[in-house]
């Protein structure tokens, strides 16, 4: 298999950047992938998008789009670009057309964690610091999980109102990896956009940031996807 043929692009979610991708870029990168990886503002979904996209548009074929988190709703919009092949969600949104962050999260089933999400300023969230770990990290190393909390990224209002217009995984094959033990997105949510976006599922015993604790786990599906893809 020649992985140059297809460039990976990576994609963050809210509350982060895209260095949380390291362990998994070092490992397609070790098994001979292309890979850029996407520093969105998440301001706004239409600003992500076009970030994502101008990446795109800089790779010199065709990509395959990972999306964690909010990051799967960026792909969701940004996959409709010429040059995408395919579609990699990693515990992430998965939204239909009208569909944002909010309205996916504003009926949450009975007995599902709630996220520390502390109330927005100046039009941005964060989740409490002393509660980042437990519900978004919790099987990340402490010191590290400690870290991504006090360097959290603010998320903007605007990019959880943002709505897909034409969802890319009606016209794109994709792949979808469930975290079974996530606290901030349900995992049965996640089964059930999983199942709706006809994605090929894998799903492993992790947290949120299931990139960031089990990236041999995370790359295996995207290899995966990448060799389907390359067929």
């Amino acid at each position: 298999m020649n992985a140059s043929k297809l460039t990976i692009v990576l994609v963050h979610g809210g509350f982060v950047d895209g260095s949380g991708w390291e362990g998994v870029y070092n490992i397609l990168r070790k098994d001979g992938h292309d890979v850029a990886i996407v520093q969105n503002p998440t301001t706004s979904l239409a600003d992500d998008v076009a970030f994502t996209k101008r990446v795109i548009a800089a790779q010199p074929g065709k990509t395959l789009l990972v999306g964690h988190s909010y990051g799967g709703v960026v792909i969701t919009e940004a996959g409709t670009h010429p040059n995408v092949a395919g579609l990699v969600y990693v515990a992430a949104f998965a939204p239909d057309k009208g569909e944002s962050v909010d309205s996916l999260i504003k009926n949450p089933p009975p007995g599902a964690p709630v996220p520390p999400i502390l109330p927005p300023r100046d039009g941005f969230l964060l989740l409490d610091q002393n509660k980042f770990a437990e519900s978004f990290a919790a099987d990340v190393d402490a010191a590290k999980a400690g870290f991504m909390a006090a360097s959290q990224v603010p998320w903007g209002v605007d990019a959880l109102a943002g709505e897909v217009t034409l969802p890319a995984w009606k016209s794109k094959p994709s792949w979808y990896l469930v975290a079974s033990d996530d606290k901030m997105i349900p995992p049965p949510a996640q089964r059930q956009m999983a199942q709706r976006a006809g994605s090929i599922v894998g799903e492993v015993a992790g947290s949120h940031a299931v990139y960031v604790s089990q990236p041999q786990a995370v790359a295996s599906l995207i290899e995966k996807a990448a060799e389907s893809l390359l067929k």
